[in-house]
């Protein structure tokens, strides 16, 4: 594509090149390496007040490296599956797996057994890092699975002594938040780091190839998915965001506040290898559900740089004390994983001086594909301009591409989109052409500067909370209840997660209540997929070959 198909290269903010180079880095461990190298001595993560140096970090990931491979005997290529939210053995983890040159299987802590099942099974992870609150989930699955070894942690884990141990007390006797379970053979995460001391840290060759995440999605159906990230899809990525954000960063003098999860691609990109190769202090929030809990936090540090999606913006806001933080330091807010509404970032600029700016990306694309201008004076409703290296494209259903202006499907080609689905290729074959093409399925359209605005999401993806939420999911759960005859679902417009889950159902037991649909949801699904709403009723709206037509549905509840 020439410059003239590019016209966003023209408002480029300044200093942004049109290029990266990709070649920079052979992998993430070198990016790594050299940040530990380069800010040794500076703190790299936080939490509940304990900091980690970019020195330690080195070394304890070097650690849990050396158990890996010495102790375990585990290989390059092998999968390992992370299930833990913001802590410090999050990235002891994160790095120490990648360093023995294995792949990452980010996993949500919250999964119900089905869906933690799901996951292990289809990715072969030999080895699972899980919080001892979840744990008892991890054993539930654990006989249906490949994974061969089990490593286990408290949350208090890392804090030292005594802060660590009345953590770990108060949630498993007090709070009562960690469900008894037995895994036999498992394995605690510090005595892991301590018999790693007796092997040399690995030190595999890694190249762009070799895959660093399998990051689990719906993509366009229902059932999860691991796109498979490659070293090179996250080098490119971080480069094209740390090309964007350049301007607006000390080196070494950044306090990022991290209160998306890690294994979420958006912080794992934007929060924890951008603002690395910056230097940057990741402050990590556990909960940050606990809105007062998390406002006490902010107001410990004198931070720079916060990432979120519109309902945790909206929360901050709408929580007493938010409005009296310091925000002095604050230069960067970037939102991302949902669409940022107007009034959300109108108020979000008056408060803090700085404005919301939205980003756009999937987790196909490692994920970054737009981001607006950090320097807007205000909300501007677009996503934003493509990262350097990145084509975007608006295509009509044949695959041509549409003139400035046109709606059409929002598809995108450059160094950070997926090698493809994990033992998926029809999957992949319907996103990624053989031109590199990723079709996002996201309606769009462009301007004359190149800015794009998101005209209708994916037909029925669901977002809650920044979470894909995929109706065929929630539909062949509540449809395995006996009492349902027909189900579909929804989403609906929700004043506190963007969207909820709405569902339909025409009962084939009369006696059906919605109470017997909730217990049955909540059993198999995460809670932002559970529905919100139940409406009973008796047909819903077919096509002429019986396909029920959620369009129809979504026009009723808008009218209602």
């Amino acid at each position: 594509m020439s410059n003239t198909q590019r016209p966003w290269l023209a408002h480029y903010p300044p200093g942004v090149p049109a290029e990266i180079d990709v070649g920079a880095y052979p992998s993430v461990v070198a990016l790594f390496e050299e940040a530990c190298e380069r800010f040794r001595h500076r703190p790299s993560f936080s939490s509940f007040g304990r900091m980690l140096s970019y020195g330690d970090l080195d070394r304890l990931s070097a650690r849990f490296a050396a158990f890996l491979t010495g102790d375990l005997g585990f290989a390059k290529g092998d999968r390992i599956a992370i299930m833990m939210p913001n802590c410090l053995q999050y990235p002891v983890a994160l790095f120490g797996a990648l360093r023995a040159g294995m792949t990452v299987v980010n996993t949500n802590p919250m999964y119900t057994a089905r869906e933690l099942r799901h996951q292990l099974q289809d990715s072969g992870a030999r080895a699972i890092v899980v919080l001892d609150n979840f744990a008892a989930t991890v054993a539930e699955v654990l006989g249906d699975t490949a994974v061969e070894r089990v490593i286990t942690t408290g949350l208090g884990d890392m804090l030292g002594f005594p802060k660590g141990a009345l953590i770990n007390f108060a949630l498993k006797h007090v709070k009562k938040m960690v469900p008894p379970y037995r895994i036999d053979g498992a394995i605690r995460f510090d005595a892991a780091l301590a018999r790693g001391v007796r092997h040399p840290a690995p030190k595999p060759a890694l190249g762009h190839d070799d895959i660093a995440f399998l990051q689990y999605t719906g993509g366009t159906t229902g059932v999860a998915k691991g796109a498979m990230l490659t070293h090179r899809n996250m080098v490119a990525n971080m480069l094209q965001a740390a090309a964007w954000v350049g301007q607006n960063v000390a080196a070494g003098e950044e306090v990022i506040i991290t209160a998306l999860p890690l294994y979420h691609i958006f912080a794992l990109t934007a929060n924890c290898l951008v603002f690395m190769k910056f230097g940057a202090l990741n402050v990590l929030i556990t909960n940050p559900r606990d809105m007062p809990g998390f406002v006490k936090e902010l107001a410990k540090v004198r931070f720079t740089a916060i990432t979120g999606v519109n309902t945790l913006f909206n929360g901050l806001l709408n929580t007493a004390g938010f409005d009296r933080l310091d925000f002095s330091r604050l230069r960067l807010t970037l939102g991302g994983g949902m669409a940022v509404q107007r009034a959300v970032a109108e108020r979000w600029k008056k408060v803090t001086g700085c404005t919301l700016a939205e980003a756009y990306g999937l987790t196909e694309t490692a994920p970054a594909v737009c981001i607006n201008p950090l320097d807007l004076a205000e909300y501007s409703g677009s996503i934003g301009l493509p990262v350097p290296s990145t084509d975007v494209s608006i295509q009509d259903d044949n695959g041509r591409s549409l003139p400035i202006g046109e709606v059409g499907e929002l598809c995108v080609r450059g160094p950070q989109v997926m090698k493809g689905y994990w033992n998926r290729p029809d999957e992949t074959a319907k996103v990624l052409g053989a031109d590199g093409w990723l079709h996002t399925g996201d309606i769009a359209r462009m301007d004359e500067r190149g800015f794009v605005y998101i005209v209708d999401r994916k037909k029925d993806m669901i977002l809650v909370s920044g979470f894909n939420v995929y109706p065929n999911e929630v539909e062949d759960v509540v449809a395995q209840h006996p009492g349902v005859l027909e189900v579909a679902a929804i989403g609906v417009p929700d004043e506190h997660s963007g969207e909820a889950v709405k569902i339909f159902v025409v009962k084939k037991d009369p006696n059906l209540t919605e109470e017997d649909l909730r217990k049955h949801c909540h059993d198999a699904l995460t809670g932002y997929k559970r529905p919100k709403y139940i409406e009973f009723r008796d047909a819903l709206p077919k096509s002429n070959v019986g396909k029920i037509l959620r369009r129809e549905l979504r026009e009723a509840a808008a009218r209602a």
